[in-house]
């Protein structure tokens, strides 16, 4: 281990950050270890914000604190005595503002800075940085209430606050987090028109013909599904009354979630030297390592090459927050000599009408796709998605075992012949 790493700060205190201070500890470091979060909450789990939280399943009436829902069981990302154990100088609310990678000190704003008074600026020392402060929800160009946006606690307890079960909730975006909104609100018995521009659900991240397979899942389930249509304005008298779609249609609502992609939050890097690509994210090599030495980045915004896949890769998935944490960490230890390249098989996980969808790998693009296991028409299946003559990625719907079976597969080139061997399957590409 490196003797020259006395002061390890640490900016953002998500999934990725935590997962970073964990795995530095569990390495043996016993230097100062600083935690910066912009949030007034101890680390918590993103995933339930659609789900459980919204739907007030596994709800904890006693607990305190920051927000009312901070008491929620599946929000839990640690006990308390598991951070507490880790001796981190942990400053909540402190938000990065810049960064001198000459003097080695990140810039802050908030409790976290100079003296510890709130609203006050300040710097903060490091030897070695992690760059985790991810990235925050679009939000929809309209000053009416009832329009929100699904990423943070705040933005969940806002949410949360309008499930009506007599509402009408418009969806705008069919992505994942968009998809579990719109799954939840009819769990509560709310009437929701699910709104997406794309032909097809999710189509940066699975193939069409699964698409179309999960589009009928929501329609089976009572929502409203409206694709390649895209969103033309918000109407109401100071709150949303309805949604005005491209086509000119419109669609009532009490209530709007909009899923429509994310902002990075990098702008704090920019003239520091941390070279940033054009989509904002945070260029890294193959170790997590940023253009600056002893500068690491993980999680949504970091962007690094990955040999499976052809080129670069970003993931904004909860799975590789956690991996990419525990590899920064290693690496930022080890040095130039004991470094290891961060080659994950990318995963996520969504939980819609009480089914799970598992995806391993790259689902799109893809020119094959082939049902190994079940059936689309039973929901209950296993997909192999091809491309160039090579797997690249498993999806599973209700079938856990059975998907995750197959990630071996996926830890190494294997083509599409060998995989369909594998699986023992006959069934044609489509």
């Amino acid at each position: 281990m490196r003797d020259t790493l006395n002061d390890i700060v640490i900016v953002g205190a998500g999934m990725a950050g935590l997962h970073t201070a964990e795995a530095l500890r569990e390495r043996g470091y016993e230097g100062r270890l600083t935690l910066l979060g912009e949030e007034a909450h101890r680390p918590y789990s993103r995933p339930p914000l659609s789900k459980e939280v919204l739907t007030g399943v596994g709800m904890d009436p006693s607990g305190g604190g920051p927000g009312w829902l901070v008491g929620h069981r599946a929000l839990r990302l640690r006990e308390d005595e598991a951070v507490d154990a880790l001796d981190l100088d942990f400053r909540p609310g402190t938000r990065a503002v810049g960064l001198d990678t000459t003097a080695r000190e990140v810039s802050v704003s908030g409790p976290g800075g100079a003296d510890g008074v709130d609203g006050a600026g300040g710097r903060v020392r490091y030897d070695g940085l992690v760059i985790a402060t991810g990235a925050r929800a679009r939000r929809p160009d309209t000053d009416l209430a009832g329009v929100h946006v699904l990423r943070t606690l705040d933005d969940a307890e806002a949410v949360r606050a309008e499930f009506d079960s007599g509402g009408r909730l418009v969806v705008v975006g069919a992505g994942f987090v968009g998809a579990e909104v719109a799954a939840s609100a009819r769990a509560v018995g709310m009437d929701v028109t699910l709104v997406e521009a794309a032909p097809t659900p999710l189509t940066r991240v699975v193939d069409p013909r699964i698409g179309e397979v999960l589009t009928e899942l929501h329609r089976e389930n009572g929502v409203d599904v409206r694709l390649g249509v895209g969103v033309a304005g918000f109407e109401g008298r100071g709150r949303v009354e309805r949604v005005r779609l491209a086509d000119g249609s419109a669609v009532e609502a009490t209530l709007v979630v909009a899923g429509i992609g994310v902002h990075l939050n990098t702008e704090w890097l920019r003239g520091s030297g941390v070279e940033l690509l054009a989509d904002g994210s945070v260029a890294c090599d193959e170790y997590s390592a940023t253009s600056v030495p002893d500068v690491y980045a993980v999680g949504d915004l970091a962007n690094w090459p990955h040999p499976r896949y052809g080129g670069r890769i970003r993931l904004e998935h909860w799975t590789n927050a956690g991996e990419q944490g525990e590899a920064a960490a290693h690496n930022l230890l080890a040095g130039a000599e004991g470094r290891t390249p961060f080659t994950p098989v990318p995963y996520f996980w969504s939980d819609q009408y009480k089914m799970k969808v598992q995806l391993l790998g790259q689902g799109a693009p893809a020119d094959q796709v082939a049902f190994v296991h079940g059936s689309p028409e039973n929901r209950k299946f296993v997909a192999f998605l091809g491309r160039d003559g090579m797997l690249t990625g498993v999806l599973g719907l209700r079938s856990t075992p059975r998907t995750m079976r197959y990630r071996g597969l996926l830890e190494k080139p294997t083509t599409w012949d060998q995989a369909l061997e594998a699986a023992g399957a006959t069934t044609p590409a489509r």
